[in-house]
């Protein structure tokens, strides 16, 4: 079965990119260039997933996370 999870990739302080899954807490990773980041979080989701089968706990759904841009007053 394949589920789909949208990642944010954020520059991190060091010159990094850093990934997170909003759908799975905790789930952050990392890499030198977006591509390696996007191929780490790819690892990271999967390890994520397997672990949680293995604990027989509910695989989280991409369907119950909303992303949106808010503008403000700066």
């Amino acid at each position: 079965m394949q589920k789909k999870y949208n990642i944010v990739i954020e520059p991190g302080e060091d010159g990094w990119y850093v990934v997170t899954v909003p759908a799975l807490p905790g789930c952050i990773t990392q890499g030198k260039t977006v591509a390696e980041a996007e191929a780490n979080a790819k690892e990271a989701i999967e390890g994520y997933l397997e672990s949680l089968i293995k604990h027989q706990r509910k695989v989280p759904d991409q369907r119950r996370v909303s992303i949106r841009e808010i503008a403000v007053e700066v």
